[in-house]
């Protein structure tokens, strides 16, 4: 018999003999047989209730427990993908943006950051859009960096917590297909002005995708996580004033 089995057989035991006892002394004190004849049937006829109750808020309880330790890995997934990933992504797809200047502006964090900074970020991106130009950046070095990261990205995919996020697996799907795209093509030089558009079309859905991940993962960071969000902080891709060191304020 499993230990598990010998200590839940130890506690009903336990609670039975402590009932019983309980029974006697209730009869010692007040002598009347039918009274706690007529108690035992009252809460009897509750049983169920109890039981329905307690069952209800364990299952509660559990099911919050499993979805925190679900929300626990996908963020250690994500921030693996931005650490091998979506950071050196986000600096390359940034050449590509025709006017990046606002966007660079909205997107830099600081450590005094709350829930409403992030808040007016997301409305900011869904709100407005970004015009990308694949002529603008190296498409050379963005395919290298990609199919260096692919079987990486393949491993990701395996992972079975990412089918509980909809929107990460969303990205995922967007940064394949661009890498498709460009591993399709024999060069990148001289390509028609239709097919640039394309292309632009391309890394635009990916950029998309990669700043709202990149945003909630951020205030993710910043919640709980306050030591790596100022590690962020300071390694903002989009900010090109950040700096990894810290500077001494006395100077």
């Amino acid at each position: 018999m499993k230990l598990s089995q010998i200590r839940s057989r130890n506690i009903a035991l336990f609670m039975l003999v402590a009932s019983i006892i309980i029974y006697v002394i209730d009869y010692f004190i007040t002598g009347n047989i039918r009274d706690i004849y007529l108690g035992f049937l009252g809460n009897f006829a509750f049983l169920p209730i109890y039981v329905l109750f307690v069952t209800l808020m364990i299952e509660r309880v559990l099911k919050e427990r499993e979805r925190e330790a679900l929300r626990q890995k996908l963020n250690m997934v994500i921030g693996v993908f931005f650490s091998e990933v979506g950071t050196v992504l986000i600096t390359d797809c940034s050449s590509f943006i025709r006017e990046p200047g606002e966007l660079s502006q909205r997107l830099r964090f600081s450590p005094q950051w709350a829930d409403k900074d992030f808040s007016r970020v997301k409305d900011f991106l869904d709100g407005n859009e970004i015009r990308m130009d694949s002529s603008r950046g190296d498409l050379m070095a963005l395919k290298s960096f990609l199919l260096g990261k692919k079987d990486f990205m393949l491993r990701l995919l395996e992972n079975p917590n990412l089918l509980e996020h909809d929107e990460f697996t969303d990205l995922l799907w967007a940064v394949f297909h661009l890498i498709e795209e460009l591993e399709a093509r024999r060069s990148l030089n001289a390509l028609p002005i239709a097919d640039m558009e394309h292309l632009s079309g391309d890394i635009k859905r990916a950029y998309n995708h990669l700043l709202r991940e990149w945003v909630v993962y951020m205030q993710h960071l910043m919640r709980d996580y306050p030591y790596l969000f100022s590690l962020a902080v300071r390694t903002n891709p989009m900010n090109p004033e950040a700096r990894v060191e810290i500077a001494d304020q006395s100077l």
